[in-house]
């Protein structure tokens, strides 16, 4: 059986996000890889951050459209490895010597609304990620054959 198809799609949209999101956010500006004032070891680190964002969306894409037999596990895996990335971005924060933005890029909009632009896409992408759970495991669900 597959998970149904609305829940499927939520999962692919979210993955996409997360992948594209990424390396839009930290490869294609000029706030991290393309930041002169960053030292190669932390531009190494948004590689490896950037390549798990890739890796998690696939993980996500995998168990949301693979045939099983076992229902909850597979919702419980697809959400899990679509949450993580967005779970470890809202934690980051507490590591010592972290900031939400590098001083050059702080801007007086840097926080609507008292929060860093960040966490907008994760309440988002969180919330996306719980509906397709939710879809896939409500009591009328229809597991596709």
């Amino acid at each position: 059986m597959r998970m149904p198809l609305g829940s499927r799609v939520l999962f692919l949209l979210s993955a996409l996000g997360l992948g594209l999101g990424a390396h839009m956010a930290d490869y294609f500006s000029t706030t991290h890889i393309f930041n002169d004032r960053w030292p190669p070891h932390a531009k190494f680190h948004t590689g490896q951050t950037l390549s798990l964002s890739i890796l998690l969306g696939v993980m996500s894409v995998f168990f949301a459209w693979r045939k099983t037999s076992d229902e909850k596990t597979t919702v419980y895996a697809a959400a899990g490895f679509a949450s993580l990335y967005w779970v470890t971005q809202a934690t980051a924060i507490l590591y010592p010597g972290t900031a939400f933005y590098d001083p050059e890029f702080l801007t007086s909009h840097s926080f609507p609304l008292g929060l860093p632009g960040q966490a907008y896409f994760q309440i988002a992408f969180l919330t996306v990620i719980g509906l397709a759970s939710w879809l896939a495991l409500r009591k009328k669900a229809r597991w596709i054959e």
